[in-house]
């Protein structure tokens, strides 16, 4: 009972919150009797745009990308304190996470099959939105003393308005960036939904003792810095793309003839084929709204990570960092899309008002071995854990830009955000997915803003780079 009475308590002052936020963030237009909100058109225009406006450097700069990961330079004497694949690693940890596992299923189950293919459209065009901001946000990072960083977009969102003449405008937005930042790093979902998976397959349900665990291993490597998150990260987001990756291949493999079908009822739904769920306007905007969440292209969180690499080039990063999208969206996202859509997993949910996220895909894996939900548990864990880890670390520097780059502000904000998220597995899903989706898509208004003003200067460097190294 105490912990009903508590996860009470937690919903009643997230709900409000969440709730006047949104209001402002989601205001929505009805399209065919679908809400819309304005904040899709926004990061999609600015996907597109970046997109064309770089000669689409999403597909031009995709080899490259992969050789600065396998064969990267020598960065004698560069600012920073990881290297590209820790900092691919530590952004990575941030945005593959329980969104792939949980968000997925929601969308198909909100607005259909067809959610997925917009899903992946949306993954394509944020490989550009990732380039540019994380690319810029390594070249205004700021330096200490001692040569490690601090950056993130609220740098160079203060930095492009002061030179338009703009400086109040310019420290109002990036200080709302900020805000927005540390209200997305109370990343509870992931708590929540691993203990929900947790309890699921054990059948044990200890939301209180579940949350100081997983707060408190998150704590430990967080207060250890960039250093210890990029190491850590390094290696269990690879173990854990591999453990979830193969477990999932392996379905497919067992329901390959089911394959050509699944692809086609993806179409079909994407494109209005089937009117439920709204048709083609439902599957459009689940899908954006998803994969937004998943790989977080135009909102800016992951440029934060991105910004502590030890380089001289900050282009180099805008490189790697387009990998993520792909990654995260057009091959994690499409794995489990496909596993629930073969095996069926998501139809007693599709179009219904109460969604249950990761029990739609631990049905799907439940479906090929009865102990395939123990391997997705594992996954769902590491993958909770590793987002925590990454999310703890943004929010710290968001609050480092508001409060003063010092040690008691890094590790008192630390500490509490860590208290908070031991609560995570006693709230409700739907008050998680609100607040969270508010402040991300709250983070990412300054964000495109500021890439609109940058995107020429940026170009400029795109040419520069080019010509130097032949990309």
């Amino acid at each position: 009972m105490a912990d009903v009475s508590f996860a009470d308590r937690i919903d009643n002052a997230l709900t409000p919150v969440s709730d006047f936020v949104s209001s402002i963030i989601f205001y929505s237009i009805d399209v065919f009797g679908v809400s819309l909100p304005l904040v899709v058109i926004w990061l999609m225009t600015a996907a597109v745009i970046i997109t064309f406006s770089l000669g689409f450097i999403n597909l031009s700069g995709f080899r490259h990308a992969w050789s600065l990961i396998i064969s990267p330079r020598d960065q004698q004497g560069a600012h920073g304190e990881i290297s590209h694949f820790q900092a691919l690693s530590s952004a990575l940890s941030g945005t593959v996470g329980l969104g792939n596992i949980a968000s997925v299923p929601v969308a198909i189950a909100i607005g259909g099959p067809g959610a997925v293919f917009w899903m992946v459209l949306a993954g394509f065009f944020g490989m550009s939105s990732k380039f540019a901001e994380c690319a810029l946000a390594v070249k205004y990072r700021k330096v200490r003393p001692d040569g490690s960083t601090l950056g993130g977009p609220m740098y160079y969102i203060e930095d492009v308005f002061r030179r338009l003449g703009l400086k109040t405008l310019g420290k109002a937005a990036a200080i709302f960036f900020a805000i927005m930042a540390i209200g997305a790093s109370i990343s509870i979902f992931q708590v929540n939904q691993s203990h929900a998976q947790f309890a699921n397959v054990t059948g044990l349900n200890i939301p209180v003792t579940f949350g100081v665990i997983m707060a408190a291993g998150v704590a430990y490597v967080i207060l250890g810095g960039i250093k210890r998150i990029g190491k850590v990260t390094g290696i269990l987001v690879p173990m854990m793309g591999a453990l979830y990756l193969g477990a999932g291949l392996v379905i497919l493999a067992m329901n390959f003839t089911a394959i050509p079908d699944a692809f086609v009822t993806i179409f079909e739904s994407a494109f209005g084929l089937d009117a439920a769920g709204g048709g083609f306007v439902g599957a459009l905007i689940n899908g954006i709204r998803r994969a937004t969440y998943s790989n977080e292209a135009g909102v800016g969180s992951a440029a934060i990570a991105h910004s502590a690499v030890k380089t001289n080039e900050p282009l180099t990063e805008g490189y790697v960092a387009l990998l993520e999208p792909f990654i995260d969206t057009i091959v994690v996202c499409m794995i489990t899309a496909l596993v629930v859509i073969v095996t069926g997993a998501y139809e007693p949910y599709l179009y219904a008002e109460n969604i249950v996220g990761i029990e739609i895909t631990s049905a799907a894996y439940e479906s090929a071995f009865s102990w395939f939900p123990y391997i997705l548990l594992v996954a769902s864990m590491l993958f909770a854990f590793t987002t925590l880890v990454s999310w703890a670390f943004y929010g710290a520097q968001a609050a480092a830009y508001l409060f003063g780059d010092t040690k008691k502000v890094d590790v008192l904000f630390k500490l509490a955000l860590c208290v908070v998220l031991s609560t995570g597995a006693a709230v409700s899903l739907s008050s998680i997915l609100n607040f969270i989706d508010s402040m991300l898509f709250g983070m990412c208004i300054p964000n495109i803003i500021a890439l609109y003003f940058l995107l020429p200067e940026l170009k400029r460097d795109v040419k520069i780079y080019k010509a130097k190294y032949g990309v």
